[in-house]
């Protein structure tokens, strides 16, 4: 079946993310073999978009440029998950103890509406909602550490991490308790002390870094 994509946007980033979003659930199985000249007519575009989603998803280490063989899908290990969940959270941890620094209050209204947007999504039960509310949420705390480099570093990886986020909120039926451990760390972050703000944060990707590690061993 063809893919549409939205011409306005950019091809090779919507190629790679629903490319991206297939491999984090396990549709494309570790070792499949994709071409361009499939994904080309698949998507109804040029080589050029192709290349440019490939070249991304391999800097992801998602797949495995072999040409002129063609490309093999890496996937995610139970090490990749961990990887990439200790890379996110030395980042985030320095992201945190920087914004905590933060005294301007209209500074947090961003993440507060982050905040208010899952709540409303949780009680909607709208997981899609909640997906884009929550990663608003860890992107202003990057936001508010000042810190163009590390921002530009969890930039990097926020793809991979949507698609993480995606295939494990979907095995939570009720959004609230996840909306109320958002609200707890924004809470910590502006009253508590780094050392409580630091434990909140590792407690929380933790949770995250568990739950997808459960759907990797669920697969296998």
């Amino acid at each position: 079946m063809t893919q549409i994509v939205k011409r306005a946007e950019s091809l090779g980033a919507q190629v790679a993310r629903v490319l991206r979003q297939r491999i984090v659930r396990g549709d494309l199985a570790p070792g499949t073999r994709i071409t361009e000249e499939a994904l080309a007519e698949e998507f109804d575009v040029s080589r050029g978009p192709i290349r440019d989603a490939l070249t991304q998803l391999s800097f992801e280490n998602l797949v495995e440029v072999q040409r002129p063989r063609g490309v093999y899908i890496t996937g995610l290990t139970k090490d990749d998950v961990d990887q990439l969940y200790s890379l996110r959270g030395a980042l985030e941890q320095l992201a945190l103890s920087r914004a905590m620094r933060v005294d301007d209050p209209a500074r947090w209204a961003p993440m507060a509406a982050a905040v208010g947007r899952m709540s409303a999504a949780a009680d909607a039960g709208d997981h899609a909602a909640f997906v884009t509310a929550d990663l608003d949420f860890h992107s202003q705390i990057y936001a508010l550490a000042d810190h163009p480099r590390l921002e530009g570093a969890w930039s990097q990886y926020l793809p991979t991490f949507a698609a993480l986020l995606e295939v494990t909120i979907n095995h939570d039926e009720d959004l609230h308790e996840s909306s109320g451990d958002h609200f707890t760390l924004m809470d910590v972050m502006r009253t508590g002390t780094s050392e409580e703000a630091s434990a909140v944060l590792a407690a929380h990707l933790d949770g995250a870094r568990d739950r997808m590690l459960s759907e990797i061993q669920t697969r296998a």
